[in-house]
This record gives C-alpha cells, structure tokens and sequence, in this order.
C-alpha cells in the first residue's frame, strides 16, 4: 500500500472516529426530530435537492446527508437519530434525506410512528433511465458483476424473499434488496401507495427529475414553497453525483419502455398528473 493511500484511509479514519464522537455527545443532548424529509428514491436527483437545500438559512443539514434510520438502522433506536438532528428550539426546518426509505417496505409505518406530521419530498424519474443510472452505480462500486439484461433478467431471484422478510421484520437488512433492485424501485405507485395510506396526499411533494434538472432553481423554491420556506435567489446548482456510461441497448430501452407502461399510467392515476415517460 503507497503512503499516500495509507494517509487517505487514515484521514478517514479520524473522520469516522470524530464523527462518532460528536454522535456520542449529541446523543446527551435534547435535539430535534425532522420536519421534512426526501423519501427518495435512488438516482433520481436526491442528492442534488438535498445539497441545494441545506444551503437555506431556514433549512437545518443532518450530521450526515445520509442518516438512514428507518431503514438500515433503525435498531439504534430515537435518541441515535435525534442525535443528526439540531437542537430543540432552534430555528429552522431540520431536513432528512435517505433515498431508500420510499422502497424499503417497513419504513412508512416506522415512520409515521415517530413522525405523522413530516413533509415528505419525493423525487421521480423515467423508469427506465432511473434502473439503468442505478445499474452504472452499483457497477461502478464493483458490487455488480453481470452486464445488465442479465442483472435485470437475475432481480426477482435476488430481492422477492428479502422483501418479505424486510416487511414483517424478520430480517433487518438486506444488502441484494437495496442495490440489486432496478426495475422493482421503478414501479413507484406500488411504493407511493404505501405511504398514502399513512400520511395524506397534500403532504407529499413530488419532484420530477427531467424538471429539476431542466429547471434547478424552479425545482428548489417549489420544494421550499411547501416546506413553507421563502424562495432562493443565490444558490450553488452544480449537479450532485453525475456519471457517464454506455448508452443502453435499444431493443432493451423499448422493452423497458413496454414493461413500465402500466406502472406509469398507474402512478398518474395515483398522482393526478401526467409524467411524460
């Protein structure tokens, strides 16, 4: 190992051990619960809303952009998630943003325990784009091996039974469930309906991704109009976690396209408006 590699996983690692620490003594603090958060999902712009949104005076950022606890740790119980979280009495709407948290069947329940008054923010894409940015993603951390026709062809075998299991709790996590899922996160009325019959529909707020990314500075301040947040003028809109990859196949596009016809005009129905996929 190189000693400038050797320095970066040692810089890490104080990192880590630091932020552990200020968890440990947050965690003996009185913090707030979220008032907001972006549900997801994955690959459709949720870094980016986050990053323009943390730069509002109004909006308070978690300890991590990430923080997770409803889905893969939500056995550290409230006091760890609190922890994320500022202070009780300070100013500003504190802001939770965990991609997996639409698709993770358990969490609207969990959720709504702990938090029935929270704006939710989620962000939808084309189907079919959305599986294969997640694909080049899971690609490009070396935990998927197959090309995608057979990741996608491979899917079912890799997530049905973790789905069950995540759902009644008979297992706590499942690494297949969360980065083998292409097409499943791309039927979102099915996960969209979860949420809607636990929090009502004028409390989510939909974001398509083609119009963020058209529009960035629209997007946000229609975010913060329902967070009940003045608008922005001066904001940083660099797009967060962009990639490049190989164009997909056509004859796989159009048979993406013809799959999830019916899970889009399904979701317009949900949602009472067209999405243009």
């Amino acid at each position: 190992m190189n000693r400038a590699l050797t320095r970066a996983l040692r810089l890490v690692g104080l990192l880590e051990a630091g932020r552990a620490a200020e968890l440990r003594l947050r965690m003996r603090q009185h913090r707030s619960l979220p008032d907001a958060v972006i549900i997801g999902a994955q690959k459709c712009g949720t870094s980016s809303l986050q990053g323009y949104l943390v730069q509002h005076p109004g909006v308070v950022p978690p300890l991590r952009k990430e923080v997770h606890y409803f889905d893969l740790n939500y056995a550290r119980g409230e006091a760890w998630y609190r922890a994320h979280f500022g202070c009780e009495g300070e100013a500003g709407i504190n802001l939770d943003a965990s991609p997996y948290y639409l698709f993770h069947p358990a969490v609207p329940a969990r959720m709504h325990a702990l938090l029935p008054a929270a704006k939710l923010v989620v962000l939808l894409r084309d189907p079919v784009r959305r599986a294969y940015s997640h694909y080049w993603h899971e690609r490009a951390r070396g935990r998927e091996t197959l090309e995608f026709e057979d990741a996608i062809a491979a899917e079912p075998a890799r997530i049905s039974a973790a789905e069950a299991g995540l759902a009644d709790g008979s297992i706590a996590r499942s690494a297949d469930h969360q980065r083998f899922s292409y097409l499943a996160r791309g039927r979102y009325a099915q996960q969209l309906e979860r949420w809607l019959a636990l929090y009502p529909r004028e409390r989510l707020h939909v974001v398509r991704f083609e119009d963020l990314v058209k529009d960035p500075l629209g997007g946000l301040n229609e975010t913060l109009a329902f967070l009940g947040l003045p608008a922005a003028s001066r904001v940083d809109l660099e797009a967060r976690n962009t990639r490049r990859y190989p164009p997909m196949s056509e004859p796989t596009a159009q048979r993406l396209r013809e799959y999830f016809e019916p899970h889009n005009r399904h979701l317009e129905r949900l949602l009472g408006r067209t999405m243009g996929w």
